[in-house]
């Protein structure tokens, strides 16, 4: 089990550092290309194409450390208003479905970047192997449904609490402030 929490946190390592850099390259590209535009009359050729590797990155490694903080989009209406056990036997049947519909797009994904590798296409600007810009979809998807499926073991393993992603209790199970009865104040 240590092997595996150290390479827990060298992944999420990895993920941080993938996605802060994704992020910061976007707003290199975009900006730098407003910037010289504006004031040279002169484009950045590649800043389109770099731009758009970078935010393939940023959604598809985004997955797994969304996951991980349990920050991807849900629609909870119903579930918050849920008692503690229908929520725990919903969060665990989501977290099982969406590990599977990612570990089903990954089969898919990783077969369209092979399609796209026996093509041999290139990039326009940098002409790199244009497969090289979508390996991180299916990359994304596999490490997405590994998460989803520890965060449904996670909630399978600990029954007093209900976990909206491994590092992040559900928010309806935090402890409510209390009201003094008697001054009426927390």
């Amino acid at each position: 089990m240590k092997f595996f929490r150290a390479l827990d946190k060298v992944i999420l390592k990895i993920e941080e550092f993938i996605l802060g850099y994704a992020v910061l390259i976007i707003a290199l590209m975009v900006v730098g290309n407003a910037v010289t535009r504006a004031l040279f009359s002169y484009s950045i050729f590649f800043a389109n194409e770099v731009s758009k590797i970078a935010i393939i990155v940023a959604t598809f490694m985004g997955i797994s450390y969304a996951a991980r903080k349990g920050r991807h989009i849900s629609m909870s209406a119903f579930y918050d208003l849920a008692p503690f056990k229908v929520r725990k036997v919903v969060s665990v049947f989501i977290h099982l479905c969406t590990a599977g519909v990612l570990f089903t797009l990954t089969y898919y994904s990783y077969y369209y970047v092979i399609s796209v590798y026996n093509s041999g296409t290139v990039t326009p600007a940098l002409e790199m192997p244009e497969y090289l810009v979508y390996v991180p979809i299916p990359l994304g998807f596999l490490l997405g449904g590994i998460q989803f499926l520890r965060n449904a073991w996670v909630n399978l393993r600990d029954r007093e609490h209900v976990y909206l992603g491994t590092d992040a209790k559900d928010y309806n199970d935090e402890e409510k402030p209390k009201i003094d009865e008697a001054t009426g104040h927390l």
